[in-house]
Order: structure tokens, then C-alpha cells, then sequence
């Protein structure tokens, strides 16, 4: 039985056994992500604009499903590391292929990507690419006094066009996504998080055009008026009220990147890994909540689909973690300790490393970091990553294998129970 205490030491293991194909998977996708921000700063700027911001948002769209696919083939590739993959083999399971893994798991991995706002960071470093690569532009439309372009190619589209292609990528989205739901079409689950990806980056302008309009008719309306009033005088009137919600604001973004954020891409990992379930009913199952999830579901469609609309962005964000904590809980909780005690030392660890090559490289020379910084922050991005991918395979292997082990043996045909039962 292995201890959750192992993890750390499992983790290594595996970093070590798989390092050449996750080394050669991050690399390329650092390539590749390059070179498709360098594509979309040139594409974006010159005549026929409004084509070339269509043009500029595709490209950020390949930029996110290529940052799918090396997560995706990064995790894949430890799958001959792990203790649950050979116990698979050993029952007569076979591999799965990449593509066939990839097709499987892009659609969730679409929504978990987007729900919890990874893309803001794709979308913040095409900007600041965008800003390195046409620096002289945008200084010469400074002091020329002209409206300039740079880092604007993705908020600059027109909304009705915004609003048009929107549509046309929720239809897509619909149709692929039913196409999922029936098992037809090999690239299914991938056309369906490409259109999902499409529809959330072109409806961007169309959404804050008419978000603006909303927010200010809503603004004026009694019901919130009066709203805001409540809230002022629950300020002044209740003892501790600001002081109680300061201090949640200042405790809660540590609540998301030390728990949170782990738990979300353990919850990719174990999309990967072919265990993954999106589902209330799987998460509240053998609790005393599974007769009432129970009975939703043996009511009439309409309501349904009534409960899931109202509830559809909780289950999307919170529902696939839940039933990965859960999964990791057949581990034990200290496992679950122990993964995100060991993401969070490993970031921050990473961080402070960082500072301290600074520090001790030094430099008395202008634009020195310029040149020699990409190189030292690939290799932080490098190791980093690498060694969260082996923690998110390890915690998944210890629970799984833990699991397995602590099953009740099945019964053999004459009534008794199997060895080691």
C-alpha cells in the first residue's frame, strides 16, 4: 500500500523515467506557442482590419488548443510511469492511443480551461508580444498623436461581427457537441472544444458592448438601487461587517492558488488518465444527498433541464473538482495535503529560485536581461512544469492504486471470497 507521504518521492520517479518525452512535449509547444503569437502581432496590424482581427482571434484560438494539446501529451506521456496503468495492462486493458485519449477529453478540458480563466494568461502574453514586436509603432503614433493599434487586436473587432461569428460558433459548438453526446466522428470532442474556444474569444466584443448596455439599464433600476442601499448601511450599521469581508477578500485568492488551482488540474489529470466524471449525480453518490440527486433525475425532462440552466455555470466550475477531490479521497486526505502542500512549495520555491539567480547573476549592463532572460525563464517554465505534471501523475497513481487495494476482493463462484479478501 503506498503511503500518501510518498508522493513527493513518487512524483520524482516519474519526472525522472518520463523526463526526454516531456522535455521534447514542453519545448514544442513552446515553439509552437511562439511562433503562433508572432503570427497573430503580425497579422493584426495593416489594411482590411476588421478581417485581420477575425484573422488575430483564430490564432489565439489555435494558440489555447495548443496549449490543450502539449497538457494533454505531457500527462499521456507518464501513463507508462504509473503503478494504476500497469495494473490495467495486467487485466488485459489496452493502451489508448493519444488522439483517441485527445478526442475524449479536449471537450471537458475545454470548459475546465475557460471556466477557470486560463486563457487570460494566452490572451496577456499576446498582448505584451504584441506590445515587444511593434514597440516603434506604438511610440510613433505616441508622440504623432494618432490612435495606435498595438495590443488592441483582440478588443477591437466590431461587435456586430463579434455577435455574428458568435452564433455561427455556438451552432458549430451544438453540433459537434451532439455529435460527442452519439459517438460519431473521430475529431468530434476536438471540433467541439475548438468551436468552444471560438465561441468565448469572438463573442468577447459583442459581450462588452452589450454587457455596457445592460449593466446600464440595470443600474438604474429600483430593485438595485435599493440593493446597493442595503449593502451601505450592512456597512456601517453591523459591527465587523467590513472588516469580516476585507478579510475574506484578502484570504480567498490563497484559498484558489493553493487549493483550488491544484485541485483543477489534478481534475485535468485525471480527465487524461481516463477516470474523469462531470456529473452530480457520480459526486453525491453513496452519500445521503444520491436519493434526492435521484429523484431530479426520475422527474419530467423539462425540469431537468430547468435545474440544470439555473445551476449549469456551478456545475461546470465546481462539479468536475468535486468528483476529482472525492476520487483523491481514496487515498486519504492526507494525500490530498500532501499534493497541494507540495504544488504550492514547488511554485513559490520556483519563484524564489528565480529571485535568487537574478540576484546573483546580476548586471551593469542596459537591456542585459533583455537577451538572457527568455532563455533563464524557459528553464524555470521548463522545470516547473514538468515536475507539476509528475505531482498531478503521482497523486492520481497513489489514489487510484490505494483505491484498488482497499477494494473488497469480488467473490469467487462458490460463494467464498477470492484471496487477500
Amino acid at each position: 500500500m503506498p503511503s500518501p507521504f510518498s508522493l513527493p518521492l513518487h512524483a520524482l520517479r516519474i519526472a525522472g523515467k518520463c523526463a526526454l518525452p516531456l522535455i521534447a512535449w514542453f519545448s514544442a509547444g513552446q515553439a509552437v506557442r511562439f511562433a503562433l503569437l508572432y503570427l497573430g502581432t503580425e497579422i493584426s496590424h495593416g489594411d482590411a482590419r476588421q478581417f485581420r482581427l477575425v484573422a488575430t482571434i483564430a490564432v489565439l484560438t489555435l494558440i489555447v488548443l495548443a496549449s490543450m494539446t502539449v497538457t494533454a501529451g505531457m500527462l499521456w506521456s507518464l501513463r507508462g510511469a504509473l503503478w494504476e496503468i500497469a495494473a490495467r495492462r495486467a487485466s488485459g486493458e489496452e493502451d489508448e492511443r493519444y488522439w483517441v485519449s485527445m478526442n475524449r477529453v479536449a471537450p471537458a478540458f475545454a470548459v475546465i480551461y475557460l471556466t477557470w480563466g486560463f486563457h487570460v494568461e494566452d490572451a496577456r502574453d499576446f498582448v505584451q508580444t504584441d506590445f515587444l514586436h511593434n514597440i516603434d509603432d506604438f511610440f510613433s503614433d505616441s508622440f504623432l498623436g494618432r490612435s495606435s493599434t498595438v495590443g488592441r487586436g483582440l478588443i477591437d473587432l466590431d461587435w456586430r461581427i463579434s455577435l455574428a461569428l458568435m452564433v455561427v460558433a455556438f451552432l458549430l459548438r451544438a453540433l459537434f457537441s451532439r455529435m460527442v453526446e452519439r459517438g460519431d466522428g473521430k475529431v468530434s470532442g476536438l471540433a467541439t472544444a475548438v468551436s468552444e474556444f471560438a465561441f468565448v474569444f469572438f463573442s468577447l466584443n459583442a459581450t462588452f458592448v452589450l454587457a455596457n448596455a445592460r449593466s446600464d439599464w440595470v443600474s438604474h433600476r429600483a430593485a438595485v438601487s435599493t440593493s446597493g442601499q442595503l449593502v451601505s448601511q450592512a456597512e456601517q450599521n453591523i459591527p465587523g461587517w467590513e472588516a469580516f469581508w476585507g478579510a475574506v477578500g484578502d484570504i480567498w485568492p490563497y484559498i484558489v492558488d493553493g487549493v483550488f488551482i491544484p485541485l483543477t488540474w489534478l481534475t485535468v489529470a485525471v480527465l487524461v488518465f481516463g477516470t474523469y466524471a462531470d456529473d452530480a449525480r457520480t459526486m453525491l453518490r453513496d452519500t445521503r444527498f444520491e436519493k434526492g440527486i435521484d429523484k431530479l433525475y426520475s422527474t419530467h425532462s423539462l425540469t431537468q433541464k430547468s435545474v440544470e440552466r439555473i445551476t449549469g455555470g456551478f456545475q461546470e466550475r465546481w462539479v468536475p473538482l468535486a468528483n476529482s477531490f472525492r476520487q483523491t479521497l481514496t487515498g486519504g486526505m492526507a494525500l490530498f495535503g500532501m499534493m497541494c502542500l507540495c504544488y504550492v512549495s514547488l511554485h513559490v520555491g520556483a519563484e524564489y529560485a528565480m529571485r535568487g539567480v537574478r540576484t546573483l547573476i546580476g548586471s551593469k549592463t542596459e537591456w542585459f536581461w533583455m537577451a538572457i532572460g527568455p532563455p533563464i525563464d524557459f528553464v524555470q517554465n521548463l522545470l516547473v512544469t514538468v515536475l507539476t505534471m509528475a505531482l498531478l501523475a503521482a497523486a492520481f497513481d497513489i489514489a487510484a492504486t490505494r483505491g484498488r487495494r482497499m477494494a473488497p476482493a469480488p467473490a469467487v463462484p462458490d460463494g467464498r471470497m477470492g484471496a487477500g479478501a
